[in-house]
Parts: structure tokens; sequence; C-alpha cells
């Protein structure tokens, strides 16, 4: 060895550091720690998966919808929160909207006009009308209010799009109100406000966003997704606001419903960090086992 050039002989060693490593690292530590998991987390390291009548009905990681065919809610079961994973708590497209608070202008979809597909055109909703629609939504499910500030009574971003931007203005638009929709406010300074029209140009107006009167009675987790677009947990008080629906479609008193959402919420990590949530599924598992 001591002959061989050292070239060779620093080749070599390397040689051997990435055996002796690869075995290390890449075989006996995997296995070592595989193998605690397996022993002391079984049900956590196999995806926390949940069963019901010896079948596999979901991971209490991982959220899913409670609707029907159609999309719709399915009235005896708590609902959960959005997702923007894919069409929704899908694993391969986790993901946020990536949709941030000034998003708040619409584009209209413009009547027989196609997108790059060659589907309808369809337009595109604003973050502040999607959760304006979706607290519409839940307020008919629940039978509450679904008005929140800066929200349409038809569940659209109340904005408007103000001409000159600069100085007494001579134009308004309610740029989230397609014609021939009667804008959420007749006048703005003085000037009448205007339906929006789908295609026009409206860039060069100033954004104003009107803020209302309204009180949200909606929780904010009803209307937004999490982070990951998977999380399984709703507030207590998304719970609280559905548990009078979820009693009645069942035929429960309403304290069996509330004892059900205290068992299954879970509280803060570690006793202090994050806020208290409840599972949907085990919830909604539990209220089917009675």
């Amino acid at each position: 060895m001591e002959r061989l050039p050292s070239w060779i002989r620093q080749h070599l060693a390397a040689l051997r550091a990435l055996l002796v490593l690869t075995l290390i690292l890449g075989a006996a530590y995997p296995l070592l720690v595989t193998g605690i998991a397996q022993a002391v987390f079984n049900g956590n390291a196999n995806g926390s998966i949940v069963r019901k009548d010896g079948k596999d009905v979901g991971s209490a990681l991982v959220g899913q919808k409670f609707t029907d065919a159609e999309g719709n809610p399915v009235g005896k079961y708590f609902q959960s929160r959005p997702s923007a994973a894919g069409d929704g708590y899908d694993m391969l497209s986790t993901s946020a909207s990536n949709l941030g608070p000034e998003d708040v202008v619409d584009v209209l979809p413009v009547p027989g006009a196609k997108d790059a597909e060659g589907d309808p055109d369809g337009g595109r909703q604003s973050l502040l009308t999607q959760v304006c629609a979706r607290s519409k939504a839940v307020g008919e499910l629940e039978g509450v209010s679904g008005a929140r500030p800066y929200c349409t009574p038809d569940g659209v971003g109340a904005v408007l799009k103000v001409f000159p931007a600069v100085g007494a203005p001579v134009r308004a638009v309610s740029v989230n109100q397609a014609c021939p929709a009667v804008p959420f406010v007749a006048e703005y300074r003085g000037v009448k406000v205007e339906c929006g029209r789908p295609g026009e140009d409206y860039a060069a107006g100033r954004t104003v966003p009107v803020r209302g009167d309204a009180r949200a009675v909606v929780p904010a987790d009803a209307v937004t997704a999490s982070g990951s677009g998977l999380d399984p947990h709703i507030s207590p008080a998304y719970a609280e606001l559905q548990a009078p629906r979820v009693a009645r479609e069942r035929g429960l008193p309403l304290e069996t419903v509330r004892r059900l959402i205290e068992e299954n919420t879970a509280g803060r990590s570690l006793g202090f960090m994050g806020e208290p949530g409840v599972n949907v599924l085990q919830l909604n598992l539990a209220l089917d086992k009675g």
C-alpha cells in the first residue's frame, strides 16, 4: 500500500469512507429508527390510519370531505374546513392557495369566451370573494348569518374601482358584481356606482375595499384553507356552530353532540403551542358509533 502513488491511496481511503458511511447512515441508522418507530409509535409510523368495521376510512392526520356525489354537504356530518390541495385534501397536491390579503379583485367570466384549454371561461375569484362565498354558504347551511366585513350580501368581495385614482371621483364600479347585478352601494362620494362589466379593464382605477358594518358569525377556519390543505381539524367554535344542525339531522340531544365534540378535541401541543382543534373524521365516526 505504501508503494502505491498518493493519488491512488487517497481514492482508496475515500472509497473506504464511502462504504463505511453508507452502511452506517444508509442502512444501520434507517433500520434502527424504523424499528424504534414501529415498536414504540406503530400507529403514527404507519400513517395514523383510522378504521371502521375492519376497513380503512382515512387518516387522523389528513382531512377529508363529507359531501354527497354532487359535492353538497351531508347534513348529518360535521364539515371540514376548506382545502386548496388539488380537488381537496389531495396528499399529492398539498399546498395553500398562495393568494394574499391584497387579492380582492375578481376576473369576471366573459360569456362565450374560452380558456386556454377550450373550456368555457369561468373567470377567477379573488381570495376575498372565495372567503365571502364560503361564509355565505356556511351561513345558509347552519341557519346563521353568513355576513362578514368586506363582503356583499350576494357573497362576493365588496370592492370598488374608482376613477380617477387621484382627486374627486368621476366613476365608481363594483368590480366583483357582474352586470346586471345591483351594486352593494348606490353611491360613492356622490358618484353613482356601476356594476362590473366582464372583459372591461379596470386596472387604472383605485381599489377601494368597503368594510361595511357586518359582524362575522362564521369562524375564520370555516372560510379559509390551511397552509398544507390537509389539516384534519376545525376550531371548537366551528364545531359548536355545526352542532345544532348535526343534532337535528340525527335526532340526538344537543348536549350529546357537544359531549362528543369535547371528547374529540385535542388541546394545545405541549400545553401551550397552537390552538385546540376538533378532529372531524374521528368526531363523525364517534357519531356513527352512537
